[in-house]
C-alpha cells in the first residue's frame, strides 16, 4: 500500500505549494520578508523495511541539496493517516525546513523534489505547507 504523512498538527493547515506568492508580514526592522517550507517525506515503502537513513541521504545529497544550495534543516518526525482501507496508519518521516526567498522559481523546485521523491520511493505525495515569514540571519 502507498504511503502519505500527516502530522496530526499540520491536518489543519492549507498545502500552498501552488501559490506564487504569499501576504508579506510587515518585518521589524532587521528582518527580511521571506518564506518557509516544511516537506513532509513518509519513510514507509508498502511492505517493503522503508526508506533508509543512507537512502534519504542520498536523496537530500541528489534532489535538495542541488535544488536548496543555502541550507536546509532535516529533522525526524513521526505521521499518521488514514489509508484507504480506512485504517490509521502510522510511519516514520522526515521533515525539511527551508527558508526561501519570495520568488515563483522555488515553488516549481519544491514541486520537482516531492515528484522525485514519490518516484523514487514509490510514495502518494509529499505533504508541503509554505508559510510567509521575517527571517534575520
Amino acid at each position: 500500500m502507498k504511503r502519505v504523512v500527516l502530522i496530526a498538527a499540520a491536518t489543519s493547515v492549507l498545502t500552498l505549494g501552488g501559490c506564487a506568492t504569499l501576504d508579506v508580514p510587515a518585518c521589524p526592522v532587521g528582518q527580511e520578508p521571506m518564506r518557509t517550507a516544511q516537506l513532509f517525506f513518509g519513510q514507509n515503502i508498502g511492505a517493503k523495511p522503508g526508506v533508509s537513513e543512507a537512502a534519504f541521504r542520498k536523496f537530500v545529497d541528489e534532489e535538495l541539496t542541488p535544488r536548496f544550495p543555502a541550507g536546509l534543516t532535516v529533522l525526524d518526525g513521526g505521521g499518521q493517516w488514514k489509508g484507504s482501507e480506512d485504517k490509521l496508519i502510522r510511519e516514520a518521516s522526515k521533515v525539511v525546513v527551508l527558508v526561501l526567498p519570495n520568488n515563483g522559481e522555488d515553488s516549481r523546485k519544491l514541486n520537482e523534489a516531492r515528484k522525485a521523491y514519490t518516484q523514487r520511493f514509490r510514495q502518494e505525495s509529499v505533504l508541503l505547507i509554505t508559510q510567509a515569514a521575517c527571517v534575520d540571519f
